[in-house]
């Protein structure tokens, strides 16, 4: 089993979903059951290669690629087929694998109009191939085709199955990321052109990561190395996504379905943050370190504007977007600060924002299923009306805004904490910052109570009263309790994390010298 899952496991996690994507369209539509046992199969038996990877996984050697494949691909640009993990990746692959199982299960009594489970599942599949790709991607090309199969099915999935104002929200998001997907090419070009062996002085002309990891923008040129970066900042802050190239989450999370805002927030935007600790920093540690306090202050301003943001919003699931870029803020300053304490941190940060902000979204999804509104004025009464929920939504607001003991406390304390002693040398800069993000969780712990207040509290609305509110179905048990519990013994057992990305996070962080 560990020969098999060594030549073949990781790409069998990338390609199985498209392969059970391609079967459903090949299913004729009426067989909705089929669809659907199809579509939940393909996902169990991808994340049962996953549990296989990670029973597997050398945890001794968290800093080695692990499961590597070292394959021909494009001859003519010497881009190769070449994929492995190590300890930064395997949480995220892990954090994917584990979701979009979940999300499935939510769908099978859930589907959103206009009813069609044969595409909607289908391209559910396509994004975990885009999303486990990108994880496990160990060349830049490869990397670059992962990153962008996850576009066209979430613009669709908003564009189709989204609300009023879906057609806005889908282009503007589709715009967006492929303008910094086209910086982030033009980078990745560069770094072919320009890297060099160090020994003999020759062009690498590769896009092999482990070469250029290793070249480390030895002899590029202070403009080049901080132009590229800037491009790889771009491509990867705008998925992030980073203030103030921030304004398309809200609205795409705000007018996209239940599912595909709980995929968005619980995957599709590491994918950002995942670019900037695996290609950027590593392969070019120096313009790193040059622009780490501009990553820093507009991760600070992000934290305050979406604190601010929220308070000021009157549709819960627009709060809880705007909350997202708050949550992702702590996460971009414990990568800026360029230590091996801020980005596991920050990888601490993905996964538990991915948990938490994902259970929040299934639960304003049914929220809507049951009383048609997310007007967090007419809301009310929750904890009476559906208990179970009520009780739930109160869990997810205090592991959002940082309770100690669950999963979101280990990713913005340590943050705010690596900030005191950057490996920049503005270290009275990022003390400020760790100022500012301190008094950011004061304000996430204001609007988060104040949404569980208005609607969990208090008795129902007079138009609500006499209706017959559903608590939790099958499904929602099926979806929701694997995601709490893992919130909660992430929330008590950190190191379960810490210790197998710390390796990873050492070697990466290798070629950057102390302020």
């Amino acid at each position: 089993m560990e020969d098999l899952l060594d030549g073949w496991g990781l790409s069998l996690a990338a390609f199985l979903p498209l392969a059970g994507a391609v079967v459903i369209m090949l299913i004729p539509k009426v067989s909705e059951t089929l669809i659907k046992v199809v579509a939940l199969a393909t996902s169990l038996v991808v994340f049962a290669i996953g549990v296989g990877i990670a029973a597997y996984f050398n945890y001794d050697d968290t800093r080695s690629l692990q499961y590597v494949v070292d394959k021909p691909w494009i001859d003519v640009i010497n881009s190769r087929y070449i994929i492995g993990i190590d300890g930064m990746s395997l949480p995220l692959l892990a954090l994917t694998l584990f979701i979009v199982p979940l999300v499935i299960v939510y769908s099978w009594d859930h589907f959103p109009e206009p009813h069609n489970p044969k595409a909607f599942l289908a391209l559910i599949l396509i994004l975990e191939t885009g999303m486990v790709g990108t994880f496990i991607a160990q060349d830049l090309i490869l990397f670059f085709v992962f990153f962008e199969v996850v576009l066209l099915p979430m613009y669709f999935m908003i564009g189709v199955w989204g609300g009023p104002q879906r057609q806005y929200a889908s282009i503007k998001f589709f715009l967006y990321t492929l303008f910094g997907s086209a910086l982030m090419i033009v980078a990745f070009l560069s770094l072919y052109f320009l890297a060099t062996d160090p020994s003999t002085g020759e062009a690498l002309n590769t896009f092999d990561m482990r070469a250029l990891t290793e070249w480390g923008g030895a002899d590029l040129s202070r403009m080049a190395g901080l132009l590229i970066f800037g491009g790889m900042f771009m491509g990867f802050g705008i998925k992030v996504p980073i203030f103030p190239f921030h304004t398309w989450l809200p609205d795409a999370h705000t007018q996209a379905p239940t599912q595909g805002s709980v995929i968005l927030a619980a995957v599709l935007l590491k994918l950002g943050t995942y670019g900037f600790i695996r290609i950027a920093i590593p392969i070019l540690p120096e313009p790193a370190q040059e622009w780490a306090p501009w990553i820093g202050g507009l991760a600070v301003i992000g934290i305050i504007y979406g604190a601010l943001a929220c308070l000021a919003q009157t549709d819960m699931k627009r709060l809880i977007a705007f909350s997202s870029v708050a949550h992702m803020g702590f996460v971009m300053l414990g990568i800026a600060t360029l230590t091996d304490f801020g980005i596991n941190a920050a990888i601490f940060g993905m996964v538990a924002h991915g948990l938490i902000t994902g259970m929040l979204f299934f639960l304003a999804g049914s929220v809507k299923d049951r009383f048609h509104t997310l007007e967090i004025k007419r809301l009310g009464g929750l904890l009476i009306s559906a208990p179970r929920m009520g009780w739930l939504l109160g869990f997810s607001c205090m592991a959002s805004l940082g309770l100690p003991g669950l999963a979101g406390f280990w990713g913005e304390f340590p943050a705010i904490l690596a900030a005191y002693d950057p490996n920049v040398e503005q270290v009275g800069l990022f003390r400020a910052y760790m100022v500012v993000a301190a008094i950011g969780t004061i304000f996430a712990a204001g609007y988060l109570l104040w949404l569980l207040q208005r609607v969990a509290f208090g008795t129902p609305k007079p138009e609500f009263a006499k209706a017959k509110i559903a608590d939790m179905h099958l499904t929602d048990y099926i979806a929701w309790v694997p995601m709490v519990v893992l919130i909660l013994v992430l929330g008590i057992y950190p190191n379960l994390l810490f210790k197998v990305t710390d390796g990873a996070v050492v070697q990466s962080l290798s070629a950057i010298a102390g302020p």
